[in-house]
């Protein structure tokens, strides 16, 4: 499945990419796993509560190398349970920057991931989750935007 969700934030591109790309795994997972916590409270909030418990787990958030384009630059990074099982999927997402004006910028999220429990998993995907990892993405690039936003030393 795929998601993809986008902002524009009033920072100029050089400025945006070198706050981005300065140890995001010093406070990108922190935000990732923020959003994660709202997205299985939407599931709860929905009814999707297995045994009238909550779905607790522990997410690892690495990253690849950015990748510098004319037009853009992508840091991969991927989110993959170490608990949970089989329940829960891994995700493979690139953060994408690009300059939209001289003050302004582009930040968007794709994602990747394969529901998991075969023919179960795509059926309650296509009913219920895809929207939840949509809810989650979206949740997750505001929180990084507004993080990038609250840098006095870096907004434009």
């Amino acid at each position: 499945m795929f998601v993809r969700y986008f902002v524009e934030i009033e920072m100029p591109f050089e400025h945006l990419e070198a706050a981005l790309l300065d140890h995001p795994e010093s406070w990108i997972p922190g935000l990732a796993r923020k959003a994660g916590e709202d997205g299985e409270q939407l599931l709860v909030e929905v009814g999707f509560e297995p045994s009238g418990r909550r779905v607790e787990r522990e997410v690892e958030i690495s990253f690849g190398g950015p990748m510098r384009f004319p037009s853009q630059t992508v840091l991969p990074m991927s989110w993959k349970p170490t608990t949970g099982g089989r329940l829960l999927p891994a995700l493979e997402a690139d953060l994408e920057m690009a300059p939209l004006t001289p003050t302004r910028s582009h930040l968007s999220v794709s994602a990747r991931y394969r529901p998991p429990l075969g023919g179960i998993g795509r059926a309650l995907d296509r009913a219920l989750l895809h929207r939840v990892a949509e809810s989650t993405m979206k949740d997750f690039l505001d929180r990084v935007a507004t993080e990038l936003e609250q840098l006095p030393s870096l907004a434009g």
